[in-house]
């Protein structure tokens, strides 16, 4: 038996980068969907997120969701 370490490297790095990717998306979508609050010392005023920042949280949702879909997609149809 022996171990590919080259591709086990290969599949380690675009493991990596595909989670932090979808790691990042998500937290672009829930910041953008999260209201702003005031500054340090004020009161906190929740208020609802502007209509670009809610576009591109659900710009940011739909990407996650169709890369889960994608994998889901290679898993199931390997």
């Amino acid at each position: 038996m022996s171990i590919d370490w080259a591709a086990l490297g290969q599949v380690f790095g675009v493991s990596l980068v595909v989670t932090v990717g979808i790691v990042g998306l998500f937290t672009v979508g829930i910041v953008g969907t999260s209201g702003k609050s005031g500054q340090e010392g004020e009161a906190a005023v929740a208020g609802a997120p502007g209509a670009g920042a809610r576009a591109g949280a659900v710009a940011a949702f739909a990407l996650c969701a169709a890369a889960v879909a994608y994998g889901i997609y290679l898993i199931v149809a390997g």
